[in-house]
């Protein structure tokens, strides 16, 4: 910067807008750079087709009058070129606006993802990992892993409707009600029917949440489950088979009056649960063929092992190969929990 400060104006004129063309063009895509570079280059052709020479012309310097060669265009030439440089630095300055929106949801993003567990959790003989990819830069599902004072352990996967900003401030109230439930001591079914009349009180109409919710005995194996409408969560046997938990109930958020029911499941040793939310099987490669559940049970066994976080990276990766170039629309979730 203080080299250029010391170059001569008319220089650093050349410098700064050289530069501003250079980092507004890479922040496009090759696509678009390509369509940009298009318009310059023909803009400029047109410019020089109406170019009609060079010719001297009067100037009235007083006290004197001067003949000076100066370039001659066709009439409206003069319009049209500004009117160009006008849309460019309009251009510009939606580009630097969208960028500094962009900034500030990364930092929204961090501070999305620090909210959430990181790592795998031991949970005496069992273990927990919960991994999440947002479509953009922020996203609606989330996970939680939370150990109770009694020795249990809260696992939890739930996904808010739609993508984007909307969903990831609704993510963020739905966490902090439910934590704060949680420190009341309510059971699960009371407990989500506390979270839903609050949620209809407190976000638009339009959005509803799904989510699974349980609690995890970590010395029995033991899993109490409320599932207000999300997927239902796979659990793998030591044996090879599997099993799907449908029992639940309606989706948070779209009657204050909803009730829920706790349902029980048993972990053995060598079994593991996968929670997911629909983004995994509703990936769609470029032939618009889902991802399914098919799809994850064959990731599931291919995987070879119910290490958590291992076995959570594995569905991940097999999502992003089954899309292949298609642009995966919605988020990814995934939490295994297995037991040694």
């Amino acid at each position: 910067m203080e080299k250029i400060q010391r170059e001569p104006w008319q220089r650093r004129w050349w410098i700064y807008s050289r530069e501003l063309f250079v980092r507004f063009s890479m922040r496009l895509s090759p696509a678009r750079r390509a369509l940009y570079a298009f318009a310059v280059i023909f803009t400029l052709v047109g410019m020089l087709e109406l170019f009609q020479g060079v010719r001297l012309t009067g100037i009235n310097l007083f006290p004197f009058d001067a003949q000076l060669p100066l370039p001659r265009w066709t009439p409206g030439t003069l319009k049209l070129f500004l009117g160009f440089i006008a849309m460019q630095l309009l251009m510009f300055m939606e580009i630097a606006d969208r960028l500094s929106l962009k900034s500030e949801l990364e930092v929204a993003r961090d501070i999305q993802l620090a909210m959430l567990p990181r790592g795998v959790s031991i949970l005496g003989d069992s273990r927990a990992c919960g991994l999440t990819r947002p479509a953009n830069t922020v996203g609606g599902d989330f996970y939680d892993i939370l150990p109770l004072p009694d020795g249990r352990v809260i696992v939890s996967v739930g996904d808010v409707a739609g993508k984007g900003s909307p969903a990831a401030l609704l993510m963020a109230l739905l966490l902090a009600m439910m934590r704060t439930l949680v420190d009341e001591g309510l059971e699960s079914a009371r407990l989500l029917a506390r979270l839903n009349v609050q949620i209809v009180r407190h976000s638009p109409g339009s959005r509803f949440i799904t989510l699974f919710y349980a609690i995890y005995d970590t010395t029995t194996g033991q899993l109490e489950y409320v599932n207000a409408g999300h997927l239902p969560p796979l659990i793998h046997r030591k044996d090879g088979t599997f099993e799907r938990l449908t029992s639940g109930n309606i989706a948070l958020g779209m009657f204050e009056g909803s009730t829920y029911e706790s349902h029980h499941a048993q972990l053995h040793p060598g079994d593991a649960i996968i929670l997911y939310s629909d983004g995994i099987t509703e990936a769609e490669n470029t032939a618009g063929r889902e991802f399914d559940e098919s799809g994850l049970s064959a990731t599931i066994v291919a995987a070879g092992t119910h290490e958590p976080e291992q076995l959570g990276r594995a569905v991940l990766a097999a999502v992003d190969e089954h899309a292949g170039d298609a642009r995966l629309g919605d988020d990814l979730t995934v939490l295994v929990l297995s037991r040694n």
